[in-house]
C-alpha cells in the first residue's frame, strides 16, 4: 500500500476476531462496525451475551417488555466502553416517500446499510409498549477505537473483515455467529491458525 492509497471506510462491517486475539471479551468475537470515519470506528459485539435477559434489563429501566418474542433474548457485551449504558441496533423502521428511511428515536446513529443504532430511552419504551423495530440486539457497552488504531490492529493480523449481513445479527443463534461471520469469507475456523504471518 502506498502512502497516498484512499483510507479504509470498514462501517456496515464485521470485524471477526483471528484465533491470536486472547483477550476475555474480543477473543473469537464478531463486533459489527458502526461508525468508521479517519477519527477512530465504534462498534458492537454481536456474539457475546451479558448474564441478562432482556425482560431483566428493561425492569431495571422500570419498563415492562411486552413483547414475547423477545423474552429469551439477551443483552450482550457490547464492548468495555460505557458498560453501563444500554445501545440498541436495529433495523431502519421508516421508509419516506423519498426512498431514504428517517430516524424515530432520539439520539440515533443512521448507518448505511438499512440499520440505526439508539442509545436513547424512547425506543426501549416503544419495545416495551409491545412495538418498536422488529429486530434488535441490545448490548451494555461499546467498543471503540482511536485514530489509526483499528488500522494498526488490522496490520498486525488481529481481525478478519467481511461486509456485515442482518442474517448473522439479528437471525443467527448465537453459539454460530463467529463461524457464520467466517464463512462469508469462505472460511471455518479450523482452517485459520493463530500463527499466520504477513505473507
Amino acid at each position: 500500500m502506498t502512502g497516498d492509497s484512499a483510507p479504509i471506510n470498514l462501517t456496515n462491517h464485521f470485524l471477526i476476531a483471528m484465533p491470536g486475539l486472547e483477550d476475555a471479551l474480543f477473543g473469537k468475537s464478531v463486533v459489527y462496525v458502526c461508525e468508521h470515519t479517519p477519527r477512530g470506528a465504534l462498534g458492537l459485539v454481536i456474539n457475546k451475551p451479558a448474564d441478562m435477559l432482556l425482560p431483566a434489563l428493561f425492569g431495571k429501566v422500570e419498563l415492562g417488555l411486552k413483547r414475547a418474542d423477545l423474552s429469551d433474548t439477551p443483552v450482550f457485551q457490547g464492548g468495555p466502553v460505557q458498560t453501563e449504558r444500554g445501545f440498541v441496533l436495529h433495523e431502519s423502521l421508516f421508509v419516506g416517500a423519498d426512498n431514504h428511511s428517517e430516524a424515530l428515536y432520539a439520539s440515533t446513529m443512521r448507518i448505511p446499510g438499512g440499520l440505526e443504532m439508539t442509545t436513547s430511552k424512547d425506543v426501549l419504551e416503544a419495545l416495551a409498549g409491545g412495538g418498536g423495530p422488529q429486530k434488535v440486539l441490545i448490548t451494555l457497552g461499546y467498543s471503540a477505537w482511536g485514530e489509526g488504531q483499528l488500522e494498526s490492529e488490522l496490520g498486525e493480523n488481529s481481525w478478519l473483515t467481511v461486509d456485515a449481513t442482518r442474517e448473522v445479527i439479528f437471525d443467527t443463534p448465537v453459539a454460530e455467529r463467529y463461524e457464520r461471520a467466517l464463512s462469508l469469507l469462505g472460511l471455518q475456523s479450523w482452517m485459520i491458525s493463530s500463527q499466520i504471518g504477513h505473507a
